[in-house]
This record gives structure tokens, sequence and C-alpha cells, in this order.
């Protein structure tokens, strides 16, 4: 066949392969299309009842294969999984001019996420001192938490670190800008004692707070918490002595 006889391939002359479409199997239509009465479904049984369907994995009642195989390890269900991020990375987001700070508005999540800093904020974001001599900028943060070499770059640098405690709703309120929401302070004993710490740049340190009175970043929300904390601790102190 010449090149002239070939006819150009075009959406007009286009056509599926053979065998590859098949007409819908249209069910319930009436006994002469062989798929009437029951359907398809059969006459009795849990697959030929109208109503709630079978959840994956259900074997009828008997022991599931799931719950067969025996299990190994532990999870920890407090366990939390930070998102990890370089004093080098920030300087390098802040040459470029992707990232930038001041007292009134310090890094958070939520402009580490919109840069591209980080690709995901996981249970919150941890500053580690990785890279701290190419940090020359004076840089205002408040992460979830901050390792010792990292604070003490950020300070000497003349910057200043906040280590604030996130929930799962107060983190997503804060990746998403909400403002309208209170952020849940901490429950849990062991992050009440770690956020309360001046050595770990806790949001809720009496020394923090009482050094950072002027900072703008700082929130009312954040002295009210940290005097309620003082006032518990004297109580229970009291407590203690009595019993002595």
């Amino acid at each position: 066949m010449s090149a002239g006889s070939r006819s150009r391939i075009s959406l007009a002359n286009l056509s599926p392969a053979r065998g590859s479409l098949h007409k819908q199997k249209r069910v319930g239509r009436g006994q002469g299309s062989n798929h009437g009465g029951t359907a398809g479904r059969g006459h009795n049984g849990q697959n030929s009842r109208s109503g709630a369907g079978i959840k994956p994995g259900f074997e009828g009642g008997q022991t599931p294969i799931t719950k067969l195989f025996p299990k190994r390890g532990f999870v920890n269900q407090n366990e939390r999984v930070w998102a990890p991020v370089n004093l080098e990375r920030i300087q390098h987001w802040i040459n470029l001019g992707r990232l930038s700070c001041s007292p009134e508005n310090p890094i958070t999540a939520r402009e580490l996420l919109l840069s591209g800093c980080v690709h995901d904020a996981h249970d919150g974001i941890k500053i580690l001192g990785d890279g701290a001599e190419f940090l020359t900028s004076k840089i205002y943060i408040t992460p979830s938490r901050a390792s010792k070499s990292a604070i003490r770059a950020i300070e000497d640098g003349g910057g200043q670190v906040v280590c604030k405690y996130y929930n799962p709703l107060a983190l997503q309120d804060c990746v998403k800008g909400r403002t309208d929401r209170i952020a849940a302070a901490p429950t849990r004993r062991q992050d009440i004692m770690w956020y309360s710490k001046y050595q770990n740049r806790g949001f809720l340190s009496p020394d923090l707070l009482k050094k950072l009175d002027d900072a703008p970043f700082v929130e009312e929300r954040w002295k009210l918490l940290s005097r309620q904390l003082g006032k518990w601790r004297k109580q229970e102190f009291d407590v203690e002595k009595k019993k002595k």
C-alpha cells in the first residue's frame, strides 16, 4: 500500500480494540433478559438482602485471619513524630527570600510549609542545630521542640526561640492560619513539665516569659497559663509539706 492511499489517523476513524468493550449487564429487567428475578444475587443468603454491606475482613462470624496471626512488638500510642528542620536550611530559605521573620511575625509551621522548607508538619516542628555555623540572620521562631545546640545558636545570633505546645487541632489551625479558636493547653503531666522548663525554652516557663516580657509575639494566654501553673505547683507543694 502506498503512502498516499493510507488514511490519516484522526478522531473520526479511531475505534477501540476488539473485545476491549462489553455491554453493561442490566439486571432486574424481567425473565427474558436472563438476569431478572433475583438479579444475579441468588435466592437466599446475606448478599441477597438489601441493607448494610459486609465490612472488609468479615468472615461470616468465624475468627478473621487478622486475629489469628500473632502480634509482635509494642505500639506507643503517645509517640510523636517531629518534622526536623536544620538551621542551615532555614538560613538558605531566608537567603532565597522564601522565608522572613520579625518579632511581630515569627516563623511557625505555617510559614515553613508554605515556603516548602518542610513538606509535612507531622506532629510538630523540631529545630535542629546542624549547620549552625551558617546561621547569619536574626530569627524568631515558635516550633514545638528545639535542640540545645539550635537554641544556643539562635540566641547567640540575637534571635529568640519559644517552644509552643500544639495538639493536632491547634497544629491544624496554625497551618491553615485560623485565629478564631483558642489553642489547647497541655494536659499530660509530661508535656506540662517539659514546656515549663527554661532550658527547653518552653512557653510556660516563668523565667522565659519574664525575659521576653516586651516581645510582641508573646501571647497573654501564655502568661495566664504560666500563672495558673505556678499556683497549682504552690498548692501541690503545700499539700506535700503538710503530709510531712
